[in-house]
């Protein structure tokens, strides 16, 4: 049986590097898709579509979010994680990391 971590996550932490003005662009990018997205299968339903066209369409939406996701997991790791580790602060900053990886994986 899989451990709950209980470790509240902070959230008035300021980022340890900013992005980068491309990568907001291209995660606003992937974001606003997904957005389209979802619309396009509110239509759908609303189309009575087949379920299964639907579902593949959702099957889409979730794999574009977790590319997003990981991404943003990336970052995090290397930038603001390997930031508080090199400073002293790396056992509250993996302790957030893993709460935030456990939700991730739900």
């Amino acid at each position: 049986m899989e451990k709950e971590l209980n470790i509240p996550l902070s959230v008035n932490k300021k980022p340890a590097a900013m992005r980068s003005e491309e990568e907001k662009k291209e995660l606003i990018q992937r974001l606003r898709r997904v957005e389209g997205q979802v619309r396009g299968i509110q239509r759908m339903i609303e189309d009575d579509r087949y379920c299964v066209d639907v579902l593949v369409q959702l099957s889409a939406i979730n794999a574009a979010l977790k590319k997003v996701g990981y991404h943003l997991l990336e970052d995090h790791t290397r930038g603001c994680v390997s930031h508080a580790v090199a400073n002293g602060d790396g056992d509250e900053a993996i302790n957030e990391l893993m709460k935030v990886i456990q939700q991730f994986s739900k």
